[in-house]
C-alpha cells in the first residue's frame, strides 16, 4: 500500500521503473542510487578531458556526423568535448548499429543523445552486443533498448562482472525480460562483483529461513524481492543485517519483519538505523502512543518508519491545515503515504461533491490515483442518484 500510494510524489522510478507502474516511493531519490549510470558521463570525460577554447573540432569527426544526419548542434551544446577528440568511430559505431537493424534515423538519435558511442571501439560495442544478446530475443529488440536507454547499453566497462551477473541471474530462476529491464533501469549492480551479489542474495535467504519462512517458497520469494528492487543488490550484507535486527530490538515479531519486507519491498534496507529511529520517535510523539500502538501503526503504514522526520513534518502540517485532526490522521495514518499537493487536490474535489473530509474518516483519500478516481466515481454517482421511494403513490394523469 505504501508505494502504491506514496508513488505519486515520485520520479517515475524504476517507474518502478522497475515495475513500469505509475508507482514508486517518492522517499527513494534512483537517480542517487544510480552512480554509475549518472556518473558515466564524466568518467569518460575524465578520459578525454581537452580545452575546449584551445582545441579544434575534429573535422573528419564532423564529416562523418553529418554523412549520417545527425543535429550537430545538440552535440555542441550537450557534449562538445566529445568533437574534439583525435580518435573516433563515427562510421564503424553507425555501421554494427545498422547490422542490427538501425535505420538512419535511429542512428542519429542514438548518437545524438548519447555522443560518447563514438569514441568506443568497435570491439568493446561488438562485446557489449554479444552480452546484451544472452538476454534478448532477437536483434531487433534489442536495437529498441539502445534507442530506448543508449547510456545503459554504451556502458562498456566491466564486462567481465555484467556476463557473470547475467549468467547468475538466469541461474537463480530470473526471467531474460526482468533481466533486461534491471541492464535498462539498474545496470549498475551488473557492475559489482559476482561473488558480492550472490553474498547479499544468500544473506536475504538466510534471513527469510531464520524469520520463519519456508524452504519451499524461498525462491518465490527472493524472485519476487529482486524483480520489485533489484537497487537491494547495492547494499552489503552487513546493511541488511543490520537493519534487521533493528527491526527486532524495536519489537518487531519475525513474523512482522517478514510482513515489512514484504510491504516495503526490501526498501528497507536501503535506510538506516538512525533515521528509522528519528521517525519511529517523531511518530511516537505525535500521536502520543505506547511502543505497542507505535509497532501497529508502522504495520497499518510503513510510511511511518520509511519517510524521514522532515517529510513527516510537511505532511502533517499539510493535513492539519486542511482541518483534519491527529485522531483522524492516527485512525487512518496511510494518507501520509501521499504528498500535501495530492492531499489538497483531492480534497477539494471531494468538497465540491458535498463530502465533509473533516468529520469523516480519510479512506477516501487514500490510494493510488486509479484508487481515489474509484471511490470518487462511486462518491459521485451516491450524490447523483435521485431517491426513489418504493411505496410512494404514483400520480398518474387519466
Amino acid at each position: 500500500m505504501m508505494l502504491r500510494g506514496a508513488a505519486h510524489g515520485a520520479k517515475d522510478t524504476f517507474t518502478l521503473l522497475l515495475t513500469r507502474s505509475p508507482s514508486c516511493n517518492p522517499g527513494l531519490k534512483f537517480s542517487s542510487a544510480w552512480p554509475d549510470v549518472a556518473n558515466r558521463s564524466f568518467r569518460i570525460h575524465s578520459n578525454y578531458t581537452t580545452d575546449t577554447k584551445s582545441r579544434q573540432e575534429n573535422k573528419k569527426t564532423l564529416e562523418n556526423l553529418y554523412s549520417l544526419s545527425v543535429d550537430i548542434t545538440k552535440i555542441r551544446r550537450l557534449k562538445e568535448w566529445v568533437l574534439l577528440q583525435d580518435v573516433a568511430y563515427v562510421k564503424e559505431i553507425a555501421g554494427i548499429l545498422q547490422e542490427m537493424g538501425a535505420d538512419e534515423t535511429t542512428v542519429a538519435n542514438i548518437i545524438e543523445r548519447c555522443p560518447e558511442v563514438i569514441l568506443h571501439t568497435p570491439a568493446e560495442i561488438n562485446s557489449q552486443r554479444a552480452l546484451w544478446q544472452l538476454v534478448c530475443q532477437n536483434e531487433k529488440q534489442l536495437i529498441k533498448l539502445i534507442e530506448q536507454f543508449p547510456e545503459s547499453f554504451f556502458t562498456t566497462e566491466n564486462q567481465q562482472n555484467q556476463k557473470a551477473n547475467i549468467l547468475l541471474f538466469q541461474e537463480l530462476g530470473l526471467k531474460n525480460n526482468i533481466i533486461t529491464r534491471f541492464l535498462t533501469s539498474a545496470p549498475n549492480i551488473f557492475y559489482n562483483p559476482v561473488e558480492k551479489n550472490k553474498n547479499v542474495i544468500e544473506t536475504l535467504q538466510r534471513n527469510y529461513l531464520h524469520l520463519g519462512g519456508s524452504e519451499a517458497n524461498m525462491k518465490i520469494w527472493i524472485l519476487k524481492l529482486l524483480s520489485q528492487n533489484p537497487f537491494i543488490l547495492l547494499n552489503t550484507s552487513t546493511a541488511i543485517q543490520e537493519n534487521l535486527e533493528f527491526l527486532q530490538k524495536n519489537y518487531f515479531t519475525d513474523q512482522e519483519v517478514l510482513q515489512l519486507l514484504s510491504k516495503l519491498k526490501g526498501f528497507i534496507f536501503q535506510l538506516n538505523s538512525t533515521t528509522m529511529q528519528k521517525s519511529m520517535l517523531f511518530s511516537k510523539n505525535i500521536f502520543k502512543c505506547s511502543d505497542q500502538e507505535l509497532k501497529q501503526l508502522v504495520l497499518k503504514c510503513p510510511a511511518l518508519l520509511y519517510y524521514s522526520v522532515p517529510v513527516l513534518e510537511e505532511r502533517l502540517e499539510g493535513l492539519l491545515k486542511e482541518g483534519i485532526s491527529i485522531a483522524q490522521i492516527k485512525e487512518t495514518p496511510m494518507v501520509l503515504e501521499l504528498t500535501t499537493q495530492i492531499v489538497q487536490y483531492r480534497i477539494k474535489k471531494l468538497t465540491a461533491l458535498g463530502y465533509d473530509i473533516k468529520s469523516g474518516n480519510l479512506e477516501s483519500l487514500n490510494g493510488t490515483k486509479k484508487d481515489f478516481e474509484v471511490t470518487y466515481g462511486k462518491i459521485q454517482s451516491k450524490k447523483e442518484r435521485p431517491i426513489f421511494n418504493p411505496v410512494a403513490p404514483l400520480h398518474i394523469e387519466d
